[in-house]
């Protein structure tokens, strides 16, 4: 079973459902020293054993699969009825069809099988936490379980369960809310804030994900007793992503982002775009049936080239993702982390006068230019 701590490089590439996730991404993350992911939501069995196939035969270095915890009951139909007549006119412009929504559990069960059979390094679990004998059972075979929580109750709760490790999840972090709970009512963490009181709470690994994109800010979660970052808007812009034209593009703004429901029934950070300003107040809390519901909507918005129709998934720190390769982003990232953390030994290294310290590492304080 692989530990997190194991990693050559504590990085790891957020899953990417929906699209931008490919072989080719999680590979070159894997390669590098990091850990790839291929995401298993919305995805078919077969497709999924076919990926991790190809990521076999492309490296040798662990990798992980993610898929959905699927939800326990159906929204309200009257909801979702309302909100499809108020997308009426969005569709009409848009000269498609809305979806037929519905309700299913994204191939839960055979792609639980699918991994037991297949046991990928690990297997990560998005909007809530399987059954213990689940986690047990994948363990059994040899796969690390993650699960994402976004509160400190969550992670109590995946712990019980037998978690390998926890993904802690931001506010600031684009895409879904991967937690447990997708109510209005509950209360939101910023990253640093939740893993202090995560940390203090559970004694297992933990992975931060949620507006990461520099190797300083990698220090940062690292320093507040993170194993790992998880980076998913940092790696969008890489060519080995299968981000479509229309989103790279708006990632390489200053566009603020916003949670919305407006796209899939689900909280989700995005990019703001006509579908979130004019939609979100009416949509339901309705996923996965309002994800069926736009989904030619969003495929046409992709195949024209309309960003103002698709989901923009980001983070809130989007404008400072770089497109470059997969392999060269993470050698960057690690790099400036490391010169991150040479910078706060300097600045810890000083006494209460401000004079530099000699400290049982040996290191002295430098002056702007790098000299002793």
């Amino acid at each position: 079973m692989m530990v997190i701590e194991q990693l050559e490089v504590p990085i790891v590439q957020a899953p990417l459902a929906g699209g931008p996730s490919t072989v080719e991404l999680a590979v070159a993350v894997s390669e590098a020293g990091g850990l790839g992911f291929l995401a298993g939501g919305y995805t078919t069995p077969e497709a999924l054993r076919e990926s991790i196939a190809r990521t076999r035969s492309m490296t040798g270095r662990p990798f992980g699969v993610n898929i959905f915890v699927p939800g326990c009951d159906p929204a309200d139909p009257d909801a979702v009825r309302r909100y499809t007549d108020r997308l009426r006119p969005e569709v009409a412009r848009a000269g498609v069809a809305l979806g037929e929504p519905r309700f299913d559990d994204d191939h839960y069960a055979t792609t639980l099988a699918l991994l037991r059979d297949e046991a990928p390094a690990v297997v990560s679990f998005t909007f809530g936490c399987p059954e213990s004998a689940i986690i047990h059972d994948l363990q059994r075979r040899g796969c690390a379980v993650w699960v994402t929580v976004t509160g400190p109750g969550e992670a109590g709760r995946a712990v019980e369960a037998g978690a390998d490790t926890l993904v802690v999840q931001g506010i600031e972090a684009g895409g879904h809310r991967g937690g447990f709970d997708d109510r209005e009512d509950r209360e939101d963490y910023g990253l640093l804030a939740l893993l202090q009181l995560v940390r203090a709470r559970v004694d297992v690994p933990l992975v931060a994900a949620g507006g990461i994109a520099t190797g300083a800010a990698i220090a940062a979660v690292l320093a507040a007793g993170a194993a790992a970052a998880a980076l998913g808007t940092a790696f969008l812009r890489c060519p080995e992503a299968a981000t479509s034209p229309p989103h790279r593009a708006a990632l390489a703004t200053a566009q603020p982002t916003g949670l919305t429901r407006a796209v899939t029934g689900r909280l989700a950070r995005g990019i703001v775009n006509r579908l979130q300003t004019e939609y979100s107040a009416e949509a339901p809390r309705a996923y996965p049936e309002v994800h069926y519901l736009t989904a030619l909507l969003r495929a046409h918005g992709r195949a024209s080239g309309d960003p103002d129709v698709i989901n923009l998934w980001a983070g809130q720190a989007h404008a400072l993702g770089q497109d470059v390769p997969a392999g060269e982003l993470v050698t960057r990232l690690m790099h400036e982390a490391r010169s991150a953390v040479d910078n706060v030994h300097r600045r810890l290294a000083r006494d209460p006068d401000g004079k530099a310290q000699t400290g049982s590492a040996g290191h002295r304080d430098r002056d702007a230019s790098g000299r002793r």
